[in-house]
């Protein structure tokens, strides 16, 4: 069962056209991350999907309820929890006085649970709160009511590493208990752990929906090697790398094959094959650094998403 569908879902503001025939499907029980850099058009396609703004053309389902029937809309809305990428709360109450609004106007069957996970400082004013606290009781606020469906746009920012693997583990208990998570983030790592599958958007349009695992090896990783003695460029030549830079380059003289070849103490380069081949690859050479990370969201779309066709 579908619980998101779009279809030709686009918002024209005359200069901008921010979705633009966008069109795909969240299904029950899914964590679906929605990607893209900032400005892409997630946000619209957020925005859209809960009814604050009217698509130009194209229609738009979320469980089962036409976006551009408010009064149908709004029946589903009461099963929806969202957490824009800023909340704003009124500055001059605390976080007590926002908790008590929410449970008045949509219930609250979770929030001592959430309480204790997140731990907003519910006794001070919003406006002595950091930007994380404001996160954090954005979150409580967002599954207090115990949601079928949560829209989260950009979840994670603001939040210190012990609360973004604490919210990690929250949203996987929550996959598991059957909830949908519909999720838009610029953070590949983010998505690694915890989506099913993605859509990646680029100029308002959707350029590719698959699953996390096709990202990820499209994605490949950011390597950076640093050596005390010259590495031959050949210990790097294998299939996988791409856009290798090299530092510190001299030509070398095999003294028993009496040729030159190019060698390098520093390189970076994006790894797209088997990480254990790379490190059994450079085994033979001394290294004093070796890091190995996501690539940049930004440079996968250069890679597999940025041709003229997409433009």
């Amino acid at each position: 069962m579908s619980v998101i569908e779009l279809e030709g879902l686009t918002k024209d503001y005359g200069e901008v056209l921010a979705n633009d025939d966008v069109t795909f499907d969240v299904e029950e029980g899914e964590t679906f991350g929605y990607l893209g850099p900032n400005g892409a058009g997630k946000t619209t396609t957020i925005r859209t999907l809960l009814g604050f703004i009217s698509p130009t053309a194209g229609t738009a389902r979320v469980l089962g309820h036409e976006v551009t029937e408010e009064k149908d809309l709004l029946e589903g809305k009461r099963r929806i929890g969202y957490l824009p990428d800023s909340p704003a709360f009124d500055e001059s109450v605390t976080g007590r006085d926002v908790l008590e609004l929410h449970a008045r106007i949509k219930g609250d069957e979770r929030s001592e649970e959430l309480l204790e996970l997140f731990d907003p400082p519910l006794d001070r004013k919003i406006r002595e709160y950091s930007h994380g606290n404001v996160k954090k009781l954005g979150l409580v606020t967002t599954f207090m009511h115990d949601p079928d469906l949560v829209i989260l746009d950009e979840p994670t920012g603001g939040l210190d590493p012990l609360m973004k693997q604490r919210f990690a583990e929250f949203v996987r208990s929550e996959k598991a208990r059957g909830v949908t998570v519909f999720l838009s983030s610029h953070i590949l790592g983010e998505v690694r752990r915890l989506c099913d599958r993605v859509g990646i958007i680029r100029d308002g349009r959707l350029v590719a929906v698959e699953p996390v695992e096709a990202l990820l090896d499209r994605s490949g990783k950011v390597v950076r090697l640093r050596a005390d003695e010259p590495i031959p460029r050949t210990a790097v030549d294998i299939e996988g790398v791409y856009d290798l830079e090299t530092s510190l380059e001299a030509e070398s003289v095999d003294r028993e094959a009496t040729e030159q070849e190019t060698v390098f103490t520093e390189c970076t380069f994006t790894f797209t094959g088997d990480v254990n081949d790379l490190v059994e690859r450079l085994r033979e050479h001394r290294l004093v650094d070796l890091s190995i990370e996501e690539a940049p969201l930004e440079d996968v779309f250069l890679r597999f998403y940025g041709g003229e066709e997409d433009a």
